[in-house]
């Protein structure tokens, strides 16, 4: 399965994406072509500048004539009249749709009322099909993201001086990890936030994978704090049925008691963890406590902070990235003289699910370990 990693560390804006993508493979002219059928009337070229003397694809969109604001329905016919690829443009279509939702909850309009100026514009709606195309040209199955640098300071918007995130580019990145590193100004704009939002499986680290080409695309100014460039990285999953990245959120608790911990697990796993861990420590002056671990996807890992902050008496988390292998495994119903136990089938073994045989256990009043047992010699017995 071929994925896209793409590296956000100073932000990311449509065209920034679209030269990466070519500078990693993708086919510049193909791209052009494609962008012609829009029939914008926009020009298309491309160039290699230096970022901080890193070498980049600068894509540039030129328009002649003012363009007048555009509604969606508009932009989806555009889009859906072109020369491309259907997946291309279902998910075009899908950026876009993330876009006007993100402007109508910002200015508190209906989705259909929504005028699309900057983003409207046709060197974005390029910017947009260009990068969904350059992923089909270069047959990514899956795209990946990295925590998002949104840049700080203001704006000047169609609405004013505003601060960013911009308003649309904030609703966008909602429960997406983002920071604010370098200079004073816009990284990050509604385009790019769109496209990530819309199509990124998830957002944290590089996930496991084999690279076989990699692509900087430029931004239009160069910084003195770091290189103004969006990273692509493209290759090959790794071969675990499951391998992707997991943020760990840890917490050192010494005044909570086992009750208060237990019942914050629970609520842990109800909302999504992947998995809870509660490890016996001893702290600062000798005080014996615990540390509460919590495995979750990265989209869910702000909702359970602020479970774990209302429900313990920490006052501080931890949080990092891991990646997480899992094997692959099916599950198989084994029939007891007591009930229906579900089994749980790995590469190397077996294992009966501990709830089916905790419930029958309770229901037939038997000791949990018969049922176990049975369970075990009744599968052994069926393969």
């Amino acid at each position: 399965m071929a994925i896209c990693y793409i590296d956000a560390f100073s932000g990311l804006a449509g065209d920034m994406l679209v030269g990466a993508l070519a500078d990693a493979g993708a086919s510049r002219q193909a791209i052009t072509a494609a962008l012609s059928s829009l029939a914008t009337g926009a020009s298309i070229s491309w160039d290699t500048v230096q970022r901080r003397g890193i070498a980049a694809t600068k894509f540039r969109v030129s328009v002649d004539e003012p363009q007048k604001p555009r509604h969606l329905t508009g932009i989806l016919k555009m889009i859906h009249a072109a020369e491309l690829p259907l997946r291309a443009k279902e998910n075009s279509e899908r950026v876009f749709q993330a876009l006007a939702k993100a402007e109508a909850a910002a200015h508190g309009v209906h989705i259909e009322k929504v005028h699309f100026h900057e983003v409207g514009a046709v060197d974005s709606i390029c910017d947009v099909v260009g990068a969904c195309l350059a992923l089909e040209l270069l047959a990514v199955d899956k795209l990946y993201c990295s925590s998002i640098n949104v840049g700080s300071g203001t704006v000047n918007t169609e609405h004013g001086v505003l601060p960013v995130p911009a308003p649309a580019t904030a609703r966008l990145l909602e429960g997406r990890p983002v920071y604010s590193r370098g200079p004073a100004m816009e990284l990050t704009t509604p385009t790019g936030a769109a496209f990530v939002t819309a199509l990124a499986e998830s957002f944290g680290a590089m996930p496991a994978m084999t690279i076989r080409s990699s692509g900087y695309g430029a931004g239009d100014s160069d910084f003195r704090e770091h290189a103004n460039v969006v990273r692509v990285l493209v290759g090959d999953a790794s071969g675990a049925s499951e391998a992707t990245t997991v943020e760990v959120i840890e917490a050192n608790i010494d005044d909570s008691s086992p009750q208060v911990i237990a019942f914050a697990a629970e609520k842990l796993m109800e909302a999504g963890a992947l998995d809870v861990t509660i490890l016996p420590v001893q702290m600062k002056k000798g005080r014996p406590g615990v540390t509460l671990q919590v495995i979750t996807h990265p989209q869910h890992r702000e909702a359970l902070a602020a479970l774990i902050f209302r429900e313990t008496s920490t006052l501080g988390l931890r949080f990092y990235a891991a990646e997480r292998r899992v094997q692959p495994r099916e599950f198989t119903s084994v029939a007891t003289r007591y009930g229906i136990v579900r089994v749980k089938i790995g590469a190397d073994g077996f294992a009966p699910e501990y709830e089916d045989a905790r419930r029958i256990a309770i229901e037939a009043g038997v000791p949990l370990r018969t049922v176990l047992s049975e369970t075990a010699h009744e599968y052994l017995k069926s393969r």
